[in-house]
């Protein structure tokens, strides 16, 4: 094995075992407060289904691109693939519209109450498990064409407009085909881009008008929850915005040559998936309930092990 390809393998690998750990990590938490709470707050449920959905992500691409990177071959064959890439591009789908959702939910909640808003700011809890099932279905949907194009790797040489994934290939057949999908899923992001990038700058407005009002109390106290929540606004768009831009410039780049090559379909894959092997240590960090029970579990944890080492002294 040469040095590139470790180098990639290793890349890979921790970028994997990082998301894989702390998505799990984050709906072990929630799992545990929907066990002691009697029901998740809506941005709550927002923060675990995206999760969920980076989750699915990191499992149906990263782990079988990392094996393959590694040698292993023939990890599926033609059913497995199309459910495997069925299954990824419905979960980044999910990764992009639900925090885009998370981003307009927290834009309408600080919104100043008018005619409009305050009939819909009481209904909002009751909108997000509907918008939910509403994204399900529109990405699944949207994505009901991967699975006729994908299929196990053939031996001999790849056909044009193929996506070569290793595991599995994407077989478009032709031009037509090739550009449609790969306008349909661009163009479904870039309209999600679009929103969040505006609801997240409506939000950052909002805090900058509230924090030149409270300015003189809040300096002695650093900012208080206004800065906080600008932070974190801005880390989350930076997040995606960075991440999620790279990985649609390559695919607009893949859309205009018929073979691609492996190094520019690796890159995709890794600047795609960074964004769900981050987002749960940011979601670790910037919520309380989710902090407070990973903080709680160590210290029980801690507990148990003091406890042990007591009793076999």
């Amino acid at each position: 094995m040469d040095l590139c390809v470790t180098i990639k393998g290793v890349s890979f690998l921790l970028q994997t075992g990082m998301g894989i750990l702390g998505n799990t990590v984050v709906l072990l938490a929630y799992g545990h407060i929907i066990y002691t709470e009697p029901k998740l707050l809506p941005v709550d449920m927002i923060l675990c289904h995206l999760a969920f959905a980076n989750l699915l992500l990191l499992l149906t691409r990263c782990v079988p691109q990392t094996m393959t990177v590694f040698g292993l071959r023939e990890l599926l064959n033609d059913p497995g693939c199309k459910v495997v890439i069925y299954a990824y591009r419905i979960g980044r789908a999910l990764s992009v519209c639900i925090t885009c959702m998370l981003s307009v939910f927290q834009a309408v909640t600080i919104a100043p109450a008018g005619p409009r808003l305050s009939r819909l700011k009481p209904a909002l809890p009751s909108l997000v498990l509907p918008t939910f099932a509403g994204l399900w279905l529109l990405n699944m949907a949207i994505c009901i064409a991967a699975p006729f194009f994908s299929m196990a790797p053939r031996n001999g040489t790849v056909p044009a407009f193929t996506l070569n994934l290793g595991f599995c290939h994407v077989d478009f057949r032709d031009n037509l085909s090739y550009v449609i999908n790969g306008v349909a899923v661009s163009g479904r992001d870039f309209a999600f881009v679009a929103v969040m990038v505006g609801s997240s700058g409506y939000i950052l407005l909002l805090l900058h008008r509230h924090s030149r009002q409270v300015r003189g109390i809040r300096r002695s106290q650093g900012g208080g929850a206004e800065t906080r929540a600008a932070k974190t606004v801005v880390t989350l768009v930076v997040l995606y915005v960075v991440f999620f831009g790279l990985d649609n410039v390559i695919w607009i780049y893949m859309l205009t040559v018929a073979k691609v090559s492996p190094v520019v379909a690796d890159m995709r894959v890794f600047f795609s998936s960074c964004y769900a092997s981050l987002s749960p240590y940011f979601i670790i960090s910037s919520n309380k309930k989710v902090k407070a029970k990973i903080l709680c579990a160590s210290e029980q944890d801690r507990s148990s092990a003091d406890t042990q080492e007591s009793n076999d002294k």
